[in-house]
């Protein structure tokens, strides 16, 4: 790993955005939700952050953290098990001051303690809903060289379907922006517009003075939304400027983007463009390489380790400890850790959670418009 970044800390909101994808998240939140055969979401953004060197990283749950606290550990995997700094995991009530928020301004206030002591001149704040190879250390340089206030990334693409046509505005606040010379002059909250937009990634960098000053007084006035309440606001005031990412992006904005997303590694070019590079780290299970029995068959897959594969897999995505029992036919799916499909069962565009059993000649199918999700544990 590179030598620590001593100019910038990171912050990661895990659980924004769970209300898309509620059927993933019962039992756990939004950066713990299983991505691309072995790894978490947190994962990338958590790898990103350690591979620019940022080696003081807050983690700030709100609720279901149980499963990412497992997955997280003391943060070995990330090189984050230190004396001063490395992984801190703030779930609510850890302190008096820390309490369940709703936005990321009652997020940071409750830390502000934190904040202040800390000796990094940056910080730097990401969602966990994307599955990215970000450059933050180009970020940073960006946002020294343009002398702003505060740098937010941003992409150009067409807006996901699911956000211009979702008729609850409660799952979760989404920004487009409008750009002069390189600076934000207006920021849009849940645009519907159509063609390309420059997206939000949710990705920050201020100086951290700065934003104890904006949590201050934004969270004495009561705001909420550090975009909406603090930022929209004060374009003219503040010098915000944008920093385009032309990297590779997997957005999740509900289940039908977390099955195409998936899916899309399925593809090599997708695959390098994700994880070519700095490398993306993730909890170590120690188990066996998969097995292919006599007479199974595998056409285009993702699998990790410690499968048995005795059946036909085509176009699909195998977690660990997947079993594909003799005569079983399982064609794009994604099947996460730990599910066993018995013999001659027949499953097709399919999403099971962990430790799912599709039992004996049983025959589960979707399409790809609406592909079937199964439950954690739940027997077929």
């Amino acid at each position: 790993m590179v030598n620590s970044n001593a100019n910038a800390l990171g912050i990661i909101f895990p659980n924004s955005y769970d209300k898309m994808v509620p059927e993933l998240v019962s039992e756990r939140l939004m950066a713990s939700i299983p991505f691309a055969s072995r790894y978490r979401l947190v994962d990338f953004i958590l790898s990103s952050m350690v591979n620019c060197g940022i080696d003081n990283v807050s983690i700030l749950v709100r609720q279901n953290y149980y499963s990412l606290m497992d997955h997280l550990g003391s943060g070995r995997e990330w090189d984050l098990t230190r004396k001063n700094g490395g992984l801190n995991i703030v779930p609510p009530f850890a302190e008096k001051t820390i309490k369940v928020y709703n936005g990321r301004v009652e997020a940071l206030a409750s830390i502000l303690n934190f904040l202040k002591g800390q000796k990094e001149k940056y910080v730097v704040m990401s969602d966990a809903n994307i599955a990215t190879n970000f450059d933050f250390n180009a970020l940073i340089d960006a946002h020294i060289a343009s002398g702003a206030d505060v740098t937010v990334a941003y992409r150009e693409e067409e807006l996901p379907e699911c956000l211009v046509n979702n008729s609850a505005p409660n799952k979760g606040l989404y920004y487009t922006l409008t750009l002069e010379d390189g600076r934000v002059k207006k920021i849009y909250i849940n645009s519907q517009a159509q063609g390309v937009q420059n997206f939000s990634m949710n990705i920050y960098v201020i100086e951290r003075e700065l934003l104890i000053d904006m949590i201050n007084t934004g969270f004495v006035r009561g705001y909420t939304y550090f975009e909406r309440d603090i930022l929209a606001p004060q374009l003219e005031k503040l010098n915000v400027q944008a920093f385009k990412y032309d990297g590779y992006v997997a957005r999740i904005s509900d289940m039908k983007s977390y099955f195409d997303e998936n899916m899309k590694l399925l593809d090599d070019a997708n695959l390098d463009a994700l994880f070519s590079g700095n490398p993306i780290y993730t909890k170590i299970r120690d188990d066996n390489p998969t097995r292919y029995i006599d007479g199974a068959v595998a056409k285009n897959v993702m699998v990790a380790d410690g499968c048995v594969i005795e059946g036909e897999v085509e176009n699909s995505i195998l977690f660990r400890g997947v079993k594909v029992a003799k005569g079983a036919k399982v064609k794009n799916c994604i099947l996460m850790q730990d599910t066993v499909i018995e013999e001659n069962a027949n499953v097709e565009y399919v999403i099971s959670d962990k430790k799912v059993r599709v039992t004996e000649g049983k025959e589960v199918k979707g399409t790809d418009t609406f592909p079937v999700f199964v439950a954690k544990h739940q027997v077929v």
